[in-house]
């Protein structure tokens, strides 16, 4: 439950939360453009009405806008916020200023630009990944069963004390975390697992738990369980090149996470009570900030890959929709119609307006109940 009392605390997460992942995200798109010789006309953080802006001598405006719910960079030559391309204002322009225009470079520019943006959310997410394995080493554990839990699904299925988990559907097992990354997305599915026993090896096929893991503030997550644990822990620490690596790690079980679930969502195998907007991301950031900054920040880690993947899907108006558009270019030779990049845009944005109107009626229904 949302109670009033939080409602500060939500605020002010959500905005330090959200406000340096959006800046950093727009860099991203700013900073290749530049290099890549494009004029940004304006940098937005924030839609609607201006609350403080300055011109820089580039003629860059940079703007904080009213609504925090994500920003923009317009490009020279764009009809508006989403990238939209103005032919009649480019067909005013003089040579030089043409030459500035995002819609006169080369293709591998505009793809190299767009894709800058949640590119730079993943490699901040490695970053502070990366940094946590630094500072607080790497926990292995052998793919091997110490424990069961009560009512195992694992044990029930014939698995002992000592047995070593070598597979999962298919997918080799080199430790215990691989088990929880091939099981905790399939909550009440069935997996198969390649067992070794006093050297034999066998299979066996376990219908896992759906299990609802609640936190201290009520939060609910839905995940598969095997019901078994490991009691041979070890904390090692590791050098910049090793937690780099389990950092991409972690994010791309990330990544395949949030797209399995989609997927489930999809073919209703879960809720839509799941799906979580921005009401529920400032509830998230509040509670993580009232736990100390290092909660918070590995928080904002996992939100920076959520804004990854969210703009990496092919909706028009979203960078993979813009990126999805390029691949048509470099197939056709040529780039789509104007009309029916019109028609998609405003397709897309009609799209993305009701999901979030959904989403966040959603989050109102769930954290406000009525009665």
């Amino acid at each position: 439950m949302f109670y009033l009392p939080n409602i500060f605390q939500a605020a002010v997460g959500f905005l330090l939360l959200i406000g340096p992942l959006v800046v950093v995200h727009e860099l991203g798109h700013y900073l290749v453009a530049r290099w890549c010789g494009v004029k940004a006309d304006v940098f937005s953080i924030g839609f609607g009405k201006e609350l403080l802006g300055w011109t820089d001598k580039r003629g860059t405006r940079w703007r904080l806008a009213a609504i925090p719910l994500g920003g923009y960079v317009q490009f020279a030559g764009d009809a508006n916020a989403t990238s939209e391309t103005d032919e009649d204002a480019i067909a005013a322009m003089s040579p030089e200023e043409r030459g500035h225009a995002f819609a006169t470079h080369p293709l591998w520019h505009r793809a190299l630009i767009v894709a800058a943006g949640p590119v730079t959310n993943l490699l901040v997410a490695i970053l502070i990944f990366a940094a946590f394995f630094m500072a607080f080493g790497k926990v292995a554990a052998p793919a091997e069963v110490g424990a069961f839990s009560e009512r195992a699904p694992a044990q029930a299925a014939g698995l002992l004390v000592g047995d070593k988990i070598l597979a999962i559907d298919g997918y080799k097992v080199k430790e215990f975390a691989d088990i929880s990354e091939r099981v905790a997305p399939y909550p009440g599915q069935e997996v198969t697992l390649h067992v070794g026993r006093a050297g034999r090896e066998f299979e066996a096929k376990v219908k896992l738990a759906d299990y609802v893991q609640r936190d201290k503030f009520g939060n609910e997550t839905r995940l598969g369980l095997l019901g078994i644990r490991s009691t041979k822990l070890e904390i090692s620490s590791v050098g910049p090149v090793e937690a780099v690596s389990l950092a991409g790690k972690e994010s791309w079980f990330i990544v395949k996470t949030l797209a399995i679930g989609i997927k489930q969502i999809v073919v209703g195998e879960r809720s839509l009570k799941e799906l979580g907007g921005p009401v529920k991301t400032a509830k998230f950031s509040g509670e993580q900030l009232s736990l100390g900054w290092l909660n918070f920040v590995r928080f904002a880690a996992f939100i920076s890959i959520n804004l990854a993947f969210i703009n990496l899907l092919p909706i028009p108006t979203l960078d993979g929709g813009h990126l999805a558009f390029y691949a048509a270019e470099a197939i056709r030779r040529r780039p789509l119609g104007a009309r029916s990049q019109d028609w998609a845009f405003r397709t897309g944005l009609a799209f993305v307006v009701a999901l979030m109107l959904f989403v966040t009626i959603n989050d109102l229904a769930s954290l406000l109940p009525l009665g």
